[in-house]
């Protein structure tokens, strides 16, 4: 799946002959589900309305697929600091990146990486370093 560097303006999104529809990206679609809660909004109003049901299922499929592309699992991770490989030291990221780890933790100070701080040190989520990447448009 190729990574479009491009970021599309709004109106590039609003698509349809028949009624404005809306494009989203599975990046996107990942963000939605796991901040916006639509999993759980799905969960408490499914069958209310077919085309809604019908989405909210797009939007997660594609949002699965983006994260096993992403992140090689997909499921969401979890927010608690659970298993110890979804989550990598500023060292293990940078070299992911191919930054220094000084970068990464300046990225973290300007709030543009996410992290969680275990005593003295960053853990950065394997989804979340996903999501940096792609903002960066680092291959």
């Amino acid at each position: 799946m190729p990574n479009d560097l491009r970021i599309r303006r709004a109106s590039e999104l609003v698509l349809g002959t028949s009624g404005p529809e809306v494009l989203v990206s599975a990046r996107a679609a990942a963000i939605l589900l796991r901040y916006a809660q639509l999993d759980r909004y799905h969960l408490y109003h499914r069958g209310e309305d077919a085309e809604t049901d019908e989405t909210l299922v797009a939007l997660k499929t594609a949002a699965l697929i983006w994260r096993e592309i992403a992140t090689g699992t997909r499921s969401a991770a979890r927010p608690e600091l659970a298993p110890q490989l979804e989550w990598l030291s500023t060292k293990q990221a940078a070299d992911a990146l191919a930054m220094t780890d000084r970068a990464i933790r300046k990225a973290i100070r300007e709030n543009r990486l996410q992290a969680n701080t275990v005593g003295r040190a960053y853990r950065i989520n394997r989804e979340q370093l996903a999501h940096f990447k792609a903002r960066k448009g680092t291959s």
